[in-house]
């Protein structure tokens, strides 16, 4: 067993290395590193730039979504509120409670939906 490895390894060492296998090994180096040197090079690149982004489109955009918001909200409170109020006067108090939960959605989406559209840019947002 120990003239096998040793044989193995003198084989190993004896190997002559073509100019062949020299290119094999260098044209797989350069596809292995060749995606990482891209991305440094762009990197550089976008770093480079510099400047600051203009958000006054934005606010225009986020202020309709925040009216959106605030109209969608008053509209399913309101609706919510009124299918709760048929199904009471009617005396199925059993189907006015998820009707309720959907005035308690609807009051979520009204204040904390617009507040959260508000704070999204990071400016203020008026109506």
């Amino acid at each position: 067993m120990q003239n096998a490895l040793q044989s193995r390894f003198a084989r190993l060492r004896s190997r002559t290395i073509t100019r062949q296998q020299v290119k094999q090994q260098a044209a797989l180096a350069v596809r292995t590193a060749a995606p990482f040197l891209l991305v440094l090079a762009t990197s550089s690149l976008a770093h480079a730039q510099g400047g600051s982004i203009d958000m006054s489109g934005a606010t225009n955009v986020m202020n309709t979504f925040k009216t959106f918001a605030l109209y969608a909200g008053a509209v399913i409170c309101l609706g919510s509120l009124i299918f709760a109020g048929i199904r009471m006067m009617s005396g199925r108090f059993q189907e006015a409670i998820p009707a309720l939960f959907g005035a308690l959605f609807g009051a979520g989406v009204l204040g904390w939906g617009a507040g959260w559209i508000s704070s999204l840019t990071g400016q203020t947002v008026t109506q």
